[in-house]
């Protein structure tokens, strides 16, 4: 009686006999430096980036909640005293200017220590320029509320002071956040972080610090102009 065998196809034969099998490729690996499997550094960034973004939007409704609250009380009337600005305050503006140019070089120059030229870290000393502007903006403000005090301005005098002290206090504690951040940033450079993690720490705190930025401008804007 003859005996019927179906053909067996190579790669399965080389696996009968011990062989090493079909070839498979594995999937492209994209990660990152602890990005994990298919994510590039890019897509670290853009997903920080839109993290920061949803974290500023209470901070955002916060102080616009704030600005409703200032303009109708204003037209109130009533005990409304306008309160005239302390002028260091625009010293403290040039301050804050200055340190938002300061970290955008730290920001831009994260980049270069990958390629090298010479190897060293070009945004750590950018971010220490920074933080020393950030502390001096933060001692210009308590100056500032100082002299309002010295001129029998306080909290409860007005309700234009009581809003006065309330938006500058707030900024100062969200920018005492952002100074958190560039702590971290700089950590991250002394204590050697993979370059992609620098990258990635140092843009979204700049981010966060020209924010700030912006809403001081917005918050003095508002304080000089509709006070």
């Amino acid at each position: 009686m003859a005996t019927l065998t179906q053909p067996v196809a190579a790669d399965e034969r080389e696996a009968q006999l011990g062989g090493r099998g079909p070839d498979i490729a594995p999937p492209p690996h994209r990660g990152g430096e602890s990005g994990g499997p298919g994510f590039t550094e890019s897509d670290r960034l853009r997903r920080y980036r839109i993290g920061l973004a949803v974290g500023l939007a209470p901070v955002v409704m916060f102080f616009v909640a704030f600005t409703s609250a200032y303009i109708v009380r204003q037209g109130l009337g009533g005990d409304w005293r306008s309160t005239v600005l302390p002028p260091i305050l625009w010293v403290n503006t040039v301050i804050l200017l200055a340190s938002s140019f300061t970290v955008e070089q730290a920001r831009r120059r994260a980049v270069l220590v990958d390629v090298g030229r010479d190897g060293k870290d070009r945004g750590l000393p950018w971010l220490g320029v920074t933080l020393i502007l950030g502390l001096g903006f933060l001692t210009g403000q308590w100056m500032a509320w100082g002299q309002l005090a010295a001129q029998g301005v306080y909290v409860s005098t007005n309700p234009s002071s009581s809003f006065l002290y309330l938006l500058t206090g707030s900024h100062a504690l969200h920018l005492g956040g952002g100074i958190l951040a560039l702590l971290y940033a700089a950590a991250a450079f002394v204590f050697g972080r993979p370059a992609a993690t620098r990258r990635i720490v140092v843009d979204v705190a700049a981010w966060y610090w020209h924010f700030m930025d912006a809403l001081w401008i917005y918050i003095l804007a508002l304080l000089y102009f509709a006070g």
